[in-house]
């Protein structure tokens, strides 16, 4: 593990040595050092990320790291972590480095994408520090992802494109010389030898692991577009309005996934992480959009070979007569293989006692996640506390669905977003005094359980359309503007 992680460090200090290189006009050996200094703090941070700086991590660090610093450090785990070098290395991910901070104005400044490199290097150390112990904690797949969100906001505010995006950017008209100020930062020395904690994110593109060599022999061919790339997933995924632990919680699935893949790649032990999940909530918050887009970041990762989403319910599960269940949901479940099901309300096939179908449906289900561990991933949705009943009917089912995502109700203004997003979508624009009438409406409707949420935005959306349409019929030349925009007539109560 070692010597992989050594590897890791060489390529991060040769890169981006290059990088600051270019910037500085001096040979690439001058950045080594802080290039260097830059690697251990990123390291370090993770290290300390639970406090708990494991024997194996510091020695670790102290074979790839301790050399090669000025003076080299030479003690033991012990001596190293008395020495409280380390504590508190991880608040240094919580906010730019100075070097990706010179990165991040250079790109903004001459339209290059040092940056990028910084980005998939940096998490890819992160990684492969976090692989070091077979299970990694929470605290440190949370250090992540923090330091992940650290750098893309860095890169937003300096209007950069982020990794793996296109980059709409004007080309500058004339060749671009080396800046003053760039070529002064560049060539400073680190203010300390010693690491400090650093940030660092995952890598654009994660290894691929196989989805699993058992195959059913009535596996359902399924046409689907190019395998993306999942830095463009998770970037879409932090698009979506609201959501924010929902997303983290992906986020932070998905750096999981990718340490156990390290792990598995290198030959070490690993623990058999779960896909399958329950989605908690009401209707409309989210949950098919994610289950969606995590089906394609399985994909992506290689949990699952094809990444499709087939959606169902207790209908399409649960036959009328004895043993008809069985082949019913065998079928559906079939039509997953190699990417995820959808069972939207799924404590409806725990409702009707024992001797209801729903029962054979659960067991067959149990049964066949059993059976087809690598190449299918199930999602449970439904209300919080009618998700818990349906997990507590079965022993197999708590066994599995040992994770759970709780969708919480949209706020107000959450909901008023998605209402400009819809009429965006649609080229429609919305008058001041439509959006205070919208906004009425939401804050009026009751927040009960069962509330619609974005579904309930849709259907006010959509009758906000037909009543434009009804007031605009009598015109005899309606301009564009009058036929794209929305006024507060036409936002009235969806039951009207």
């Amino acid at each position: 593990m070692a010597v992989d992680l050594g590897e890791d460090v060489e390529r991060f200090v040769e890169e981006m040595s290059g990088a600051l290189a270019s910037l500085s006009g001096k040979p690439a050996s001058t950045h080594s050092r802080e290039t260097l200094i830059e690697a251990s703090n990123i390291i370090a941070g993770v290290i300390d990320a639970d406090g708990r700086q494991a024997d194996a991590e510091l020695n670790t660090y102290l074979e790839i790291i301790g050399p090669k610093l000025d003076p080299p450090l030479f003690v033991t785990s012990f001596q190293l972590r008395d020495s409280g070098v380390l504590d508190g290395r991880k608040g240094w991910l919580h906010k730019p480095s100075v070097l990706l901070d010179l990165l991040v104005r250079a790109d903004a400044r001459n339209r290059t994408h040092h940056s990028h490199r910084y980005y998939a290097l940096a998490l890819r150390l992160t990684h492969v520090t976090a692989a070091l112990d077979l299970v990694p904690s929470p605290d440190e797949i949370r250090a992540i992802d923090t330091f992940r969100t650290t750098m893309l906001r860095a890169m937003d505010t300096a209007g950069l494109p982020r990794p793996g995006q296109p980059d709409t950017r004007p080309i500058p008209v004339e060749p671009l010389a080396a800046d003053d100020d760039l070529r002064r930062d560049a060539s400073q020395p680190p203010t300390t030898p010693t690491p400090q904690a650093p940030s660092g994110p995952s890598g654009p593109t994660a290894p691929a692991a196989t989805a699993g060599e058992k195959k059913a022999e009535a596996e359902v061919e399924v046409d689907l577009p190019p395998a993306r790339p999942l830095e463009d997933l998770l970037d879409e995924l932090d698009t979506l309005i609201g959501l924010t632990n929902v997303k983290a919680e992906v986020r932070r699935l998905t750096s999981m996934l990718q340490v156990q893949q390290l792990r598995a790649e290198r030959g070490l032990p690993t623990i058999e992480t779960s896909h399958h999940l329950v989605f908690s909530g009401n209707p409309g918050t989210g949950k098919t959009t994610v289950a969606r887009m995590l089906s394609q970041i399985y994909r992506a990762l290689g949990v699952v070979d094809k990444g499709h989403l087939v959606e169902t319910d207790r209908s399409r599960l649960v036959a009328g007569y004895v043993g008809q269940t069985a082949l019913k949901t065998k079928e559906t479940l079939e039509a997953s293989l190699g990417g995820m099901l959808l069972i939207d309300e799924a404590y409806a096939l725990a409702r009707g006692g024992e001797n209801d179908f729903g029962i054979e449906a659960i067991d067959t289900l149990v049964k066949f996640m059993e059976d087809h561990r690598a190449d299918v991933a199930i999602v449970a949705a439904g209300y919080t506390d009618e998700m818990n009943t349906f997990i507590d009917s079965n022993p197999g089912l708590k066994s599995r669905f040992t994770r759970t995502v709780n969708f919480p109700d949209y706020t107000t203004d959450e909901l008023l977003r998605i209402f400009v997003g819809l009429g965006e979508k649609s080229h429609y624009t919305c008058s001041e005094g439509a959006l205070a009438r919208v906004r009425e409406l939401i804050e009026a409707e009751p927040r009960t359980r069962g509330f619609g949420n974005a579904r309930y935005v849709r259907s006010l959306f959509e009758t906000a359309i037909a009543h434009q349409a009804m007031r605009l019929a009598p015109l005899q030349d309606p301009s564009d503007e009058q036929l794209t925009t929305l006024i507060a007539d036409d936002i009235t109560p969806v039951d009207n």
